[in-house]
């Protein structure tokens, strides 16, 4: 990849700037890629390779092709049809085809190739990130960042060591009206904020009770399952289903709570805390869904705030007139932050005081693309921290942290109820049964290494 002229630096910062710019479609109004091609030309894109395009994967792929400085040059997923709908979808939106590399690793051998952007299920985030690190690329890494806590400590390791850049993909911090409530919230609007309050709420079905099937002729099952222990195939786990299983998945905790901690930790000021607390249980249907579908996690910090998250996958009475959310509570007031890129403040006798609007339609329990045109702000991000060396909005360390929070929810939920934190550091503090979770058992030959 080739380093920009100041002058089409300048044109890609001006043409991208303020949410106005932005259509539905992640462009400019009345330019299409080809147009943009043409304007900023080959060298000013970051080669991409795109690794697990089922759902969210191939929204993001079909959003980085029609960015004006990506390209993407390879698609790799262990599901054939996966692989092939994306091929075509990123053609037909360019007219350019990625080429097929099931095996993720074999693109990673493209020495043209700058960065791999990563979707593919939990287990897979944080090992495959590591690879294509000591391959040489950068990463976009979709949250949660990693499967659990030793991994996401790997990959400040990684960081450290390759020098790369790896973005979490918690979008919402490059949304300009959620950062600038955020602010609101750091800059005294509200009084000092002292407790915040996140929300993910949905109607999923029941998944059933999976039956032992043979692997279908277009899986990899085996690559599939990658560095995770090997569990037969069955026939309810593939896809989307494996979120709600814990030796793949992190369960809604992870999957739509990242998200919002993630903003309650940017908006309260902290890192680490110094307790934490889980309640809840897999209470709607029974089935073979393992993790909790009813869930709050509760957070101390110390700096005398807090935070809990409620999780609730199987009913979808929404919090705040919003299915998800996050609100902070203050000393002159609160703040909301709803399902899209805006935020109202309300004084103490609960008198709306100021509302900013939303000028994009956002769907959050959309599982494929519920923001386009926003998300490319957090690309642009991705794409000047790789060739300007911009500060991240969502670096590897600040995904970690969020990350590891509903990590530690998890495994309180999973343990004791309840675990006593060190807050310098977020490690779990005599507990040797919560410890056994901090890691996890790889099959052999798969385990990362830094």
């Amino acid at each position: 990849m080739k380093t920009p002229p100041n002058s089409r630096r300048d044109f890609i910062k001006s043409t991208l700037a303020g949410t106005a710019a932005l259509s539905l479609g992640g462009l400019l109004p009345g330019f299409s890629p080809k147009s943009y091609a043409r304007i900023l030309g080959a060298n000013e894109r970051v080669l991409l390779g795109v690794m697990g395009v089922n759902s969210r994967g191939l929204a993001l792929a079909s959003n980085f092709a029609i960015q004006p400085n990506f390209e993407v040059v390879s698609i790799s997923d262990v599901d054939s049809r996966a692989a092939d709908k994306c091929i075509q979808t990123v053609a037909d939106l360019t007219k350019k085809s990625p080429k097929a590399i099931p095996d993720f690793r074999k693109a990673l051998e493209n020495k043209d190739m700058d960065a791999l952007v990563i979707a593919a299920p939990d287990h897979w985030h944080a090992p495959a990130a590591i690879l294509a690190s000591k391959a040489g690329k950068h990463v976009y890494l979709e949250k949660p960042c990693s499967h659990n806590p030793n991994e996401g400590e790997m990959l400040l390791e990684v960081a450290k060591k390759y020098k790369n850049v790896i973005q979490m993909g918690n979008q919402r911090r490059s949304w300009p009206n959620v950062a600038a409530g955020i602010a609101e919230v750091q800059g005294g609007t509200i009084g000092r904020p002292y407790f915040a309050k996140g929300w993910y709420t949905n109607n999923r079905p029941s998944i059933g009770t999976g039956k032992q099937v043979p692997v279908p002729e277009w899986l990899d099952y085996d690559l599939w399952q990658g560095p995770a222990p090997r569990k037969p195939y069955q026939d309810n786990l593939i896809h989307y289903n494996w979120h709600w299983f814990w030796n793949w998945g992190t369960g809604e905790a992870l999957n739509n709570g990242t998200h919002m901690v993630d903003l309650m930790r940017w908006g309260l000021g902290v890192d680490y805390p110094t307790q934490v607390t889980s309640s809840g249980g897999r209470y709607r249907y029974n089935d073979d869904w393992q993790t909790p579908d009813t869930q709050v996690i509760s957070l101390e910090f110390p700096n005398n705030t807090a935070m809990t998250w409620e999780g609730r996958s199987c009913n979808g009475r929404s919090v705040e007139g919003s299915s998800v959310g996050v609100i902070f509570y203050g000393e002159k007031g609160s703040l909301l932050i709803e399902s899209g890129n805006s935020y109202k403040i309300y004084d103490l006798e609960n008198k709306l005081v100021k509302d900013v609007k939303n000028d994009l339609v956002i769907d959050p329990r959309n599982k494929m693309n519920p923001s386009q045109a926003l998300d490319a702000f957090h690309f642009q991000n991705f794409h000047d921290g790789i060739t300007k060396g911009t500060e991240l909005k969502s670096d590897i360390v600040g995904g970690h942290q969020s990350t590891l929070l509903c990590q530690l929810g998890n495994i309180a939920q999973r343990t004791s109820g309840a675990l006593e934190i060190d807050s310098s550091n977020g490690h779990i503090k005599n507990n040797k049964e919560a410890m056994k979770l901090w890691k996890r058992d790889y099959e052999k030959g798969w385990a990362p290494t830094v």
